[in-house]
């Protein structure tokens, strides 16, 4: 069991072992599972870097991430980020840059469009959250699957089984048409996290809805 106080320093810790951010630019704090992220880095990327690298620490219920993004130098206008977004798309072969349309307004970007599979939609957040001038990423990309075979359960559930980082006796899944439902417990965000991108994977999905729970005990505080 961990207190607030070791789970606050596993986060800080885990920051710190990445290697594009400055501990100090970002503080944390812990309560009860729930993390929150402060502070102020230079760009998109390192704030997205931060909340994966808390979401990685085991115990960590829900990430709060307050953290602001400065540039040091001259803020790019829309239309150039808007450029620099057209031409990161069309540059990253996993992406179907036909396929997604754009916008930008005051530096955050959104995407919109439908896509085959996840990992297409991730590859173009992916893209563009790594640019200058960038405050932001809101992914409206669908997901539709143009494969048209019944989703098999059991498949699901092999997947779930083989990765040795899950508890996967814990979890649960119901499939409905194109839709997969994950229920059940898991230790960490990075396994709620990972749950889902195995069940991505599946030909034939639409949607993952992910319900799992992050559960862990806390020691009491002194």
């Amino acid at each position: 069991m961990k207190t607030n106080e070791e789970l606050q320093r596993d986060v800080q810790d885990a920051i710190k072992w990445e290697p594009q951010l400055h501990a100090a630019e970002i503080g944390v704090t812990a309560k009860d599972g729930v993390v929150t992220l402060m502070g102020t880095v230079d760009a998109y990327y390192k704030k997205i870097e931060a909340e994966n690298a808390a979401k990685n620490v085991d115990g960590v219920k829900a990430v709060v991430e307050e953290i602001e993004i400065k540039y040091s130098s001259n803020t790019k206008s829309d239309e150039d980020i808007a450029n620099d977004v057209l031409k990161a798309l069309t540059d990253n072969w996993n992406v179907p840059q036909e396929k997604i349309q754009i916008k930008v307004e005051k530096g955050w970007v959104t995407l919109e469009g439908q896509v085959i599979w996840n990992y297409q939609k991730e590859a173009a957040n992916k893209s563009v959250g790594h640019l200058t001038g960038v405050k932001g990423v809101t992914n409206r990309i669908k997901i539709k699957s143009e494969i048209q075979d019944e989703i098999e359960k059991k498949n699901i559930v092999k997947a779930l089984e083989s990765n040795w980082t899950l508890h996967s006796e814990n979890i649960f899944v119901k499939v409905d048409g194109t839709t997969v439902t994950l229920t059940g417990a898991v230790s960490s965000l990075f396994q709620k996290d990972l749950a889902e991108k195995i069940v991505w994977k599946t030909p034939g999905i639409w949607s993952v809805s992910n319900q799992l729970v992050v559960e862990h005990k806390y020691a009491i505080s002194e």
